[in-house]
C-alpha cells in the first residue's frame, strides 16, 4: 500500500512541477523558474543552457530575441517512474508573440527528472517543436518562422 501511495504522490508532484514551470516561465519569474532545475540542469530547445546562471540568462533573454509574450499549455503527460528518476513526455501548445506578431507553436517536451531530497527537479528539459508559425498564416506540421524552433527537430526538419 505504501508504495502505491508514494507512486501516486510522485505522479501528482511531477504534474505540479510542470504547472509551476509554465506559470513561472510565462510570468517571467526567472529565479524561481531555475530553482525547478537541479544545479547543473539543462534546457535544450531554442538554445541550450546548463546550470542556473546560464538558465537565468537564457530565459531572461527571450525578449531580446523577439519573443516578448508566451503562454505555455502542457498536457498529456506520460510519466515513467524509476525510483528517484523519472522521464516525462508531454504535449506543448504555445501561443506567443514574436517580433510583435502573434504566433502559435506546438511540440513535445521530453524531460528527465530526479528527486532531490523530497522534491522533483528537472535534470534535462528538452523541447522539440512540430510547428512555430505566424497565426495569420496558420499552422501545420513542419511550418516554421523561427529557425531555432526548426532546429529542435534535428533530422526530422
Amino acid at each position: 500500500m505504501t508504495d502505491r501511495v508514494r507512486r501516486l504522490e510522485d505522479l501528482e508532484e511531477i504534474r505540479a512541477l510542470d504547472a509551476a514551470y509554465c506559470r513561472l516561465l510565462d510570468s517571467g519569474s526567472w529565479d524561481a523558474l531555475v530553482e525547478l532545475f537541479v544545479e547543473d540542469g539543462e534546457f535544450a530547445g531554442l538554445s541550450t543552457a546548463r546550470g542556473h546562471a546560464e538558465l537565468t540568462s537564457f530565459f531572461g533573454g527571450l525578449a531580446s530575441g523577439g519573443l516578448t509574450a508566451f503562454w505555455h499549455h502542457v498536457t498529456n503527460l506520460e510519466i515513467e517512474l524509476d525510483g528517484d528518476r523519472a522521464h516525462v513526455c508531454s504535449f506543448l501548445f504555445q501561443p506567443c508573440v514574436l517580433h510583435g506578431e502573434p504566433h502559435v507553436a506546438g511540440g513535445r517536451y521530453h524531460d528527465d527528472l530526479v528527486r532531490v531530497g523530497s522534491k522533483w527537479r528537472y535534470q534535462r528539459k528538452r523541447v522539440v517543436f512540430d510547428y512555430f508559425a505566424p497565426l495569420s498564416e496558420g499552422w501545420d506540421h513542419g511550418r516554421f518562422s523561427l529557425d531555432s524552433a526548426r532546429a529542435t527537430r534535428g533530422e526530422h526538419a
